[in-house]
């Protein structure tokens, strides 16, 4: 068992770190409370060759995989920075058409997922059925040579930056008549596709928007795959590196604000000239924390470890326990941070208290911690299925 990166990823950290320290919280904080989206910094790290490090060589990738993108999305977190797009395109949509488009879709797209020319986001939450794909209402159905999808999608992140929505709809099998899931490509721009961003209380820089699809016309090659029995496979493709990134960066975003709140605990002092970090009940707080945090690193270089060997069941079980464990972590570190700073901790310049929004929603999205729970036992435990 080894608990060290290789001098590649460490090298890779190092390089994500000074990146994220050179634009910083206040840069991400700006840009989210003026509406505008963190453009230069993207397209620095795609530049720089970040964005796509978990995608093949002969796409334009660094030839990684879901443990150097982890290594990305943490990094920038702990910078101040946790990029939700990450999750969605790299991380997501890069790894279904990596391991299950078709040739011409993966010449298409990877090379602008690498380089952050190009995004793709994803479409998987309905207002009825949530992330259960058994019971999704959007429904594809055949027209001639053509598909045409007809739905709902909710909370889809950053459908104004991208090219293209990886949608999961329902499609017939002829041989059957059972609905099956199936994967698409949809153009943001596509006719029929209509788009209302919802009003959300987290601070970030990446919109949540409500899609409807009404009879979107699509080619042939827009389902993702050679056929229809690429649909599934393909969805869970994208789940578990999903949630593995999704912990990182809440990992990442404990790092951030544990270091933000043991810096001024340090400093800052009182009742004698002593540092408030003297007292224990400053002290420990941040300390159980910290704990937490690392706990969670661990699971999540398991996970990523587990996954890039190919092992997915194993990689759905510890991601699910990744996520489940970074989510709880990171929003015991805000908010112990911001007890710790006290009224400071309240105001945008000691930059914690613009956190709260966006871990509070890491412990619900994109699978909600009582969700794991049902997983862990079911799988783990050996329980019957509860629900």
């Amino acid at each position: 068992m080894d608990f060290d990166l290789t001098p590649e990823q460490d090298q890779l950290r190092d390089a994500v770190r000074a990146l994220g320290r050179r634009y910083g919280h206040s840069y991400f904080v700006a840009k989210a409370k003026s509406g505008e989206h963190t453009t230069e910094l993207w397209e620095e790290a795609g530049r720089l060759g970040y964005l796509g490090v978990n995608i093949p060589t002969e796409y334009g990738g660094g030839g990684g995989g879901i443990t150097e993108l982890a290594i990305v999305c943490e990094e920038l977190a702990a910078a101040g920075c946790p990029l939700l797009l990450l999750v969605v395109s790299p991380a997501i949509a890069a790894t279904v058409l990596a391991r299950h488009g078709t040739e011409e879709q993966r010449k298409r797209h990877l090379p602008g997922l690498a380089d952050g020319s190009r995004k793709i986001v994803f479409a998987i939450t309905e207002p009825d059925a949530g992330s259960n794909f058994h019971r999704l209402g959007t429904v594809a159905r055949r027209d001639g040579d053509d598909w045409l999808l007809t739905g709902r999608k909710v909370y889809i992140s950053g459908v104004d930056e991208a090219q293209h929505v990886l949608v999961v709809a329902r499609t017939e099998d002829a041989t059957t008549g059972k609905l099956k899931p199936a994967l698409f490509l949809v153009p943001t721009d596509a006719p029929g596709l209509e788009r209302a961003k919802l009003d959300m209380e987290i601070l970030s820089p990446e919109n949540q928007f409500l899609l409807y699809l009404d009879d979107v016309r699509l080619p042939a090659d827009a389902l993702v795959g050679e056929s229809l029995d690429a649909g599934l496979p393909a969805l869970f493709a994208g789940l578990n590196p999903e949630r593995i990134t999704v912990a990182a960066m809440g990992a990442g975003t404990g790092r951030y604000a544990i270091e933000r709140a043991s810096e001024y605990t340090a400093t800052r002092r009182i009742w004698g000239g002593r540092s408030i970090g003297s007292h224990q009940g400053v002290a420990h707080p941040l300390a159980h924390a910290a704990v937490q945090v690392e706990l969670a690193r661990l699971m999540i270089h398991k996970a990523a470890t587990l996954y890039d060997a190919g092992r997915d069941l194993e990689a759905g079980v510890s991601g699910n326990m990744a996520k489940y464990a970074a989510g709880e972590a990171a929003a015991l570190a805000v908010d112990t941070a911001v007890q710790a700073l006290g009224g400071a901790g309240m105001t945008t310049e000691y930059g914690v208290a613009t956190l709260l929004g966006a871990v509070r929603a890491g412990r619900i999205a994109p699978v909600s911690r009582e969700m794991i729970l049902n997983f862990v036992a079911q799988h783990v435990l050996g329980q019957d299925k509860s629900y």
